[in-house]
């Protein structure tokens, strides 16, 4: 059971920032998933520049004895991204993550292939920067500061883990690996997990978590990169993933939502003139609106949909 979030805003800032909207819905079901909690944010983009973070938490040296292994990561990350001919803007350490600001016009999937062997790497992006962490929505809030980012539109997540270990790599949200701006959370399990990843593997794409949700990713980021609509794209998702899911995507300039045909894990939304709100529960939607009574619906079983910015 884990708990998922999304926001846009149709015509940009309305007061709520997107950061704030996520920690409050998230708030509301945090009882789904006390164990991590992250946050997928859009910023308007700077043309030519792209944002990476990594994960570079420091770890006890074999012999028992602390070393600074982040600033390590840290000489290695800029070392790679040198080699690769980016120009590094700028860059900071925020809790157990360093964040990046780069110049770059080469090979997007060759370069974030080799910064694997540097650091984890948890999001690149025009536009998308990926802020998690074990604990709940206020203690990352805390930490990365989430709640200042004014943003255009976001995904969250609260992960109870059933099948791997509590730590900031295991949790949502996932990217697509290999491509930018595509971010993904998932409250479900996909059944056909290592038939589909071994099929794109055998393209060229690689993975670097066993978690499902980066399959998701990378399987609607392939399609998008092949001129496929992300409508189109969530369509196919459905009959093409086995297992029961709901998830949420997001570009970035769009959010979309799939759910499969048993429709077995919950998913409400909400939507006004002014923005789309898809969450778990409906105590989510509520946050956004207190004391207002809303008029939200439930997707039905085997269906999809998208939003885009309104420009």
């Amino acid at each position: 059971m884990c708990g998922i979030a999304g926001v846009m805003f149709k015509h940009g800032a309305t007061g709520l920032s997107t950061g704030q909207a996520l920690i409050d819905m998230l708030d509301g079901c945090q009882h789904r998933g006390p164990d991590s909690t992250g946050f997928a944010l859009y910023e308007d983009a700077d043309p030519g520049q792209l944002r990476l973070r990594f994960l570079v938490e420091e770890e006890d040296g074999a012999d028992g004895i602390g070393h600074n292994s982040a600033e390590s990561a840290i000489a290695d990350i800029r070392k790679t991204l040198e080699e690769h001919g980016a120009e590094i803007v700028d860059g900071e350490r925020v809790g157990n993550s360093y964040r990046v600001l780069v110049r770059f016009s080469g090979d997007v999937q060759k370069l974030t292939y080799d910064m694997e062997h540097a650091a984890t790497l948890i999001s690149i992006g025009e536009s998308l920067d990926i802020r998690k962490d074990v604990g709940g929505a206020h203690d990352v809030d805390d930490v990365f500061h989430v709640r200042e980012v004014e943003g255009t539109h976001g995904l969250g997540h609260v992960r109870l883990a059933t099948e791997s270990e509590v730590k900031p790599e295991a949790a949502h949200p996932f990217w697509a690996t290999g491509f930018t701006d595509i971010a993904i959370v998932h409250n479900g399990q996909i059944t056909n997990y290592w038939k589909m990843r071994r099929r794109l593997e055998r393209r060229g794409f690689e993975f670097h978590t066993d978690n499902d949700s980066e399959l998701i990713a990378v399987y609607l980021a392939d399609k998008l990169a092949n001129e496929v609509p992300l409508e189109d794209a969530l369509k196919t998702s459905i009959d093409d993933l086995d297992g029961t899911f709901s998830f949420l995507v997001s570009t970035k300039d769009e959010i979309g939502y799939a759910k499969d045909h048993l429709a077995a894990k919950p998913m409400i939304m909400y939507e006004n003139d002014d923005l789309i709100a898809i969450a778990s529960e409906e105590v989510s939607l509520n946050r956004l609106f207190p004391g207002r009574a809303l008029d939200t619906r439930e997707p039905p079983p085997g269906s999809y949909g998208t939003w885009s910015r309104l420009t």
